[in-house]
C-alpha cells in the first residue's frame, strides 16, 4: 500500500463513519456527566503511511467559549488507550475492513499530544501492520 492508496481509502467521509462527531459528546458525558462540559470536539484524520505503519490523528478542536489548554490534553494518550467510547480496538477492526486484505493492522499505539495552536491539539495514533 502506498500513500496515494491510503489517502484514497481513508477519506474524511469514511473516517467520520468510523469515529462520528457525536462520539465527543458521548465521551464527555461519560467523563463529566454532561456533554456540554467538554472543551473540544474530536475527529479522526488520516495523516500518513510509513513503512508498515498507518498514522492517524485525533484532532481536538476547541469548542466555542471553552479553553483547550495543555493540561486538558496531556493525559489523553492513556485515557484514549483505555476508554471504551474511544475504542481503539474497534477502530483498528474498521480500518482492517477498509483495507480489505491489502494489509492487516495487528496493534496500535497512542503517542503524546501535540499542540498545533491554542485551539487545535493532535493525538497521533499509529496502527502497525
Amino acid at each position: 500500500m502506498n500513500k496515494t492508496d491510503a489517502m484514497d481509502l481513508f477519506t474524511d467521509e469514511r473516517l467520520d463513519k468510523i469515529f462520528p462527531a457525536d462520539r465527543a459528546d458521548i465521551f464527555f458525558e461519560a467523563l463529566y456527566g454532561d456533554a456540554s462540559e467538554g472543551a473540544y470536539d474530536i475527529s479522526l484524520k488520516f495523516s500518513k503511511i510509513e513503512a508498515n505503519r498507518l498514522i492517524f490523528e485525533f484532532h481536538l478542536k476547541q469548542r466555542p467559549g471553552k479553553c483547550l489548554a495543555c493540561n486538558l490534553t496531556f493525559g489523553l494518550p492513556t485515557v484514549f488507550s483505555r476508554h471504551p467510547i474511544i475504542d481503539l480496538d474497534r477502530i483498528k477492526d474498521e480500518i482492517n475492513t477498509l483495507l480489505n486484505g491489502k494489509a492487516l493492522c495487528t496493534e496500535w499505539e497512542v503517542k503524546p499530544t501535540v499542540e498545533v495552536n491554542r485551539s487545535l491539539h493532535l493525538l497521533p495514533v499509529i496502527f502497525s501492520f
